[in-house]
């Protein structure tokens, strides 16, 4: 028997026109939870994450900010809770950075080439402190810093507690550089070893160093972030570059000659202006092949740079005092590095191996291929492999799974109990444990410990940075 076209269709028209009308009276619509059907994203990881989310738009930066996952996109930020992902409050904006810790975090927001940025709650997004006047903001996890300018030659650099309303400290700058615009415009220090499928600022926020270096006009500024004193101006040689290194200013020379670069390193007292150590034949990767121009800063993490000696093997050095913490056998590869440990691919290129600052220590070893990336955070090592493509975040002491994931996605945060991992708009959180333990909270709250062995940092356990500026003194006193 034939049904007519006609009255097919007429059926699902009247059909349709039935279900709309149920739903525009309340009495039933399918249609929310239709939409969540077609606009279901697969998981993103084996084993599942505790919450995944699509947010507006390509996450340019995550962060952990206590109980709140901010994340910064191209022109707004977003804050989402950590227990469950659900939105808790949007802003416009070009920009966002997170200072403070756990329990004392804030969001820093502003927009491009606006004078001025807001400290946002991260839980609520309640304006904490508004400013109308800075150009340019540096966040640290027990610090943030402004500068605002006058006129070209006449600039202020404040610090504040990141919830403070009052500064704790301010300098006088003879101007700024024109790049160093809204967050964390770029001072003289260390560039950060990068990996594929790891986000550089997956640590979030570090402790402000000892020392920070201003460039202004071809000139180094040293101030002392303790006390806010310029303690020197420096301007560097013709073929020296200058960078400040574990409370050190670094004079790095680069000379051509017989078709090589030759390459001396001075490390100079901030306060004195006396030298403290020095090295020759260390590459610190700072000069391009055009005639040993130097171009970028020395590779390194917090307190310890990262050089090439004239053998080829890799090299750790305290910034500090200059001693060799670690060197590599031919054919190993440095791929991760903080003050305390270094993690590099061994020559077989079948493993990746940890090893303890300073000692023969080897703290962990994990199989992994010869593309494998790294990255060290104060809660976790993270591991990424592909081929199959994985995830691991190890205790960083031990190398015990803290969470083994099967994913493409991106590392984009670590916090002290989880991490968030994303790929394009889609983000999800993993909770540490799961197959391997907590992790254990690292001294002093996920300071900026000092390097490994005897030294600056040995009778407070390293934890308290090269002179002791992070660790209250239990005598009442100061170090100078």
């Amino acid at each position: 028997m034939r049904v007519a076209k006609g009255s097919v269709r007429g059926g699902l028209l009247l059909g349709l026109a039935v279900v709309v009308a149920l739903a525009a009276t309340g009495v039933w619509n399918p249609f929310p939870g239709l939409w969540d059907w077609v606009d279901r994203s697969e998981p993103i990881s084996e084993p599942d994450v505790v919450w995944q989310q699509r947010v507006g738009g390509t996450p340019r930066s995550v962060t952990i900010a206590g109980d709140a996952v901010v994340v910064e996109q191209r022109t707004r930020v977003e804050a989402r809770s950590l227990a469950t992902g659900a939105q808790l409050w949007e802003r416009k904006a070009d920009w966002a950075a997170v200072a403070g810790g756990d329990r004392d975090a804030v969001v820093a927001v502003g927009k491009l080439l606006v004078k001025g940025y807001e400290l946002l709650d991260p839980t609520t997004g309640v304006t904490r402190r508004r400013d109308d006047d800075a150009v340019a903001v540096w966040t640290y996890r027990n610090l943030l810093l402004d500068a605002r300018c006058t006129d070209a030659t006449d600039c202020t650099l404040s610090a504040w507690d990141p919830r403070g309303t009052a500064p704790l400290w301010t300098a006088f700058l003879p101007g700024v550089h024109s790049g160093l615009l809204a967050d964390n415009p770029g001072l003289r220090g260390t560039r950060r070893l990068t990996a594929t499928r790891i986000d550089d600022g997956v640590a979030g926020a570090e402790a402000a160093p000892p020392l920070l270096g201003f460039p202004v006009d071809g000139r180094v500024h040293v101030v002392d972030t303790a006390t806010g004193r310029v303690l020197q101006n420096v301007e560097p040689g013709r073929e020296e570059r200058l960078s400040v290194v574990g409370g050190r200013l670094l004079r790095i020379a680069a000379r051509s000659q017989d078709g090589t670069c030759y390459f001396a390193i001075s490390a100079r007292d901030s306060a004195t202006g006396q030298e403290a150590w020095q090295r020759a034949g260390i590459n610190l990767r700072t000069a391009d092949s055009a005639g040993c121009v130097q171009r970028e800063d020395p590779q390194g993490a917090r307190n310890v740079l990262i050089g090439v000696a004239p053998d080829g093997r890799e090299a750790v050095i305290d910034g500090y005092d200059g001693r060799l913490l670690w060197v590599g056998e031919p054919g190993t590869k440095l791929i991760a590095v903080d003050d305390r440990s270094a993690v590099f691919r061994a020559a077989d290129k079948r493993s990746v191996i940890a090893r303890e600052l300073g000692t023969e220590k080897v703290l962990w070893t994990r199989q992994a291929s010869g593309k494998a990336g790294a990255a060290l955070t104060p809660y976790a090592a993270v591991v990424a492999d592909e081929k199959p493509s994985r995830l691991a975040a190890l205790d960083p002491r031990t190398g015990r799974e803290l969470a083994v994931l099967r994913t493409s996605a991106n590392a984009l945060a670590i916090g002290s109990q989880g991490m968030i991992i994303g790929e394009g708009r889609e983000i999800g959180y993993v909770r540490f444990g799961a197959s391997g333990g907590s992790p254990t909270r690292p001294p002093g709250d996920g300071g900026n410990p000092g390097p490994g062995g005897p030294g600056p940092g040995g009778p407070n356990n390293g934890d308290c940075g090269p002179k002791g500026e992070l660790c209250p003194d239990p005598g009442g006193g100061k170090d100078g």
